[in-house]
C-alpha cells in the first residue's frame, strides 16, 4: 500500500509497503542465519542498500535491548549523542545516547553479530572497528531529519525492541540510493545528479513541514515548547543540521540544505526533471515489528522522522565500520561512548565474545 502524508505545503509520496525488502529471518542449529537467508539478504543490501529481517530475536531477546535502553535513559549522566538533531536531544525530544561498554550491552550487541555473521562478515572485516552501540528514542514533538547520508563505509544496524507504528516514525529510506563503482552509470548516467536533486526536492518539503509543525506547537497542547525552544530551534547559531533553522539556512550554514542549495540552475533542473525523479525513486518508510533488525549501508540516503505519536520510539542501534574510517570523521555521524573509546573493540570481537545467560 502506498500513502500520501501532508509534508509542509506539498504532498511527498511515501510508502509503507516494505514486504519487497524483507527477508524472513531462519535460523540453523548454530543460532546463525541459513545460508539461504544469507544469500537473500546480501542481494537485497547489494541491490537496494538496505535488507530487513523479520523476526530475528524472539521476544524476550528484544526485551532485553529494550531494558538496556531504558537503563540507559533513565541514567541522568547518560552520553548524549554529539550528530543528529542535538537540539531535540537539548530539549528531550530526542533521546540519541550511546550505551557504555558493559558486560550486558557487549553481550547483547555480540548476539547481534554472531547471529548475523554470515550477512556482516561480506561487508565487514574481522579488524574492522565497532564505532558505536546506541539507543534511538524519539518522542512527540521531535523534528523531522532532513535526507542524508552517514559517513560512508560503515555497516549499521537497527533493532526493533518493540512494535513500532506508522505515526510513531519508523526510518525512512531511499532504496537504491547507495554508492559503488559503477552506480552512477543507473538511470542514464545521471543517477547522482537524480539522487542529489531528490534529496533536495525532498528536504525543501521537510524543512517548510517542520517550519509548519513548530509554529502550531507554540500554542499546542500535546507536545508544548519549552521557554527557549522555539528560538533555538528556528533562529539559533548553533550547530544542528536537521533543525529548520531560518538564520543558517539564509546564511548557507547546513550542509544538509540551505539556501545556497536553491540555485536558478538547481530549481530549473528540479522542474525539468520532475518525471524521472517521481519514476526513478521512492521513499518508504519503516514499520518494524519488535524482533525486526533493519540492516543498510551508511551511504544509502534516509531520514529519522518525527514521531507523530505520544509513545515513544525505540531502536537499539550498532554500527560497524566496513573500510578505514578516520576517526576524526566518525563523530560526523557516530558517538562512540567513553568506555567503548578507552576500550576499542572490532568486529571480530563481537564474534569471539562468549555469550553469558541475560
Amino acid at each position: 500500500m502506498v500513502i500520501i502524508r501532508q509534508i509542509g505545503v506539498n504532498k511527498l509520496k511515501v510508502s509503507n509497503d516494505t514486504f519487497m525488502f524483507e527477508v524472513s529471518a531462519v535460523l540453523d542449529e548454530k543460532g546463525q542465519l541459513t545460508d539461504d537467508c544469507v544469500r537473500q539478504a546480501r542481494t537485497m543490501m547489494d541491490t537496494h542498500g538496505l535488507v530487513i529481517l523479520t523476526n530475528l530475536l524472539s521476544d524476550e531477546e528484544a526485551n532485553v535491548g529494550l531494558e538496556l535502553i531504558r537503563q540507559t535513559i533513565d541514567d541522568p549522566d547518560r552520553n548524549r549523542g554529539s550528530f543528529a538533531s542535538e537540539t531535540d536531544n537539548l530539549y528531550v525530544r530526542r533521546d540519541f545516547c550511546s550505551l557504555p561498554s558493559t558486560p550486558r550491552v557487549t553481550s547483547f550487541a555480540a548476539k547481534l553479530c554472531q547471529r548475523l555473521e554470515g550477512v556482516l562478515s561480506e561487508y565487514c572485516g574481522r579488524s574492522r572497528p565497532l564505532l558505536e552501540v546506541t539507543t534511538l528514542t524519539s518522542y512527540l514533538g521531535s523534528s523531522h531529519q532532513y535526507i542524508h547520508r552517514d559517513p560512508g563505509g560503515v555497516i549499521s544496524l537497527f533493532v526493533a525492541v518493540e512494535d513500532v507504528s506508522e505515526q510513531q516514525g519508523g526510518t525512512v529510506f531511499v532504496p537504491g540510493t547507495h554508492i559503488y563503482g559503477g552506480a552512477e552509470n543507473k538511470h542514464g548516467g545521471k543517477a547522482h545528479a537524480l539522487m542529489n536533486l531528490f534529496r533536495i526536492q525532498c528536504n525543501y518539503r521537510i524543512f517548510l513541514h517542520n517550519l509548519k509543525k513548530l509554529w502550531s506547537m507554540r500554542k499546542g497542547k500535546s507536545a508544548p515548547l519549552a521557554s527557549g525552544e522555539f528560538l533555538d530551534r528556528v533562529f539559533s547559531t548553533k550547530w544542528d543540521q536537521h533543525q529548520p533553522n531560518l538564520l543558517r539556512f539564509l546564511l548557507g550554514k547546513n550542509s544538509q540544505f540551505d539556501i545556497h542549495i536553491l540555485s536558478p540552475n538547481i530549481l530549473w533542473k528540479l522542474y525539468r526533471h520532475r518525471d524521472d525523479l517521481r519514476n526513478q525513486f521512492q521513499l518508504i518508510k519503516t514499520a518494524p515489528r519488535k524482533g525486526t533488525v533493519i540492516l543498510y549501508r551508511s551511504d544509502l540516503l534516509h531520514a529519522g522522522p518525527d514521531n507523530l505519536s505520544p509513545h515513544p520510539r525505540r531502536f537499539f542501534g550498532i554500527s560497524i565500520a566496513r573500510d578505514i574510517v578516520d576517526p576524526k570523521f566518525w563523530h560526523d555521524g557516530y558517538s562512540p561512548h567513553p568506555t567503548l573509546i578507552d576500550n576499542p573493540m572490532s568486529f571480530g570481537d563481537l564474534l569471539d565474545y562468549p555469550q553469558r545467560p541475560q
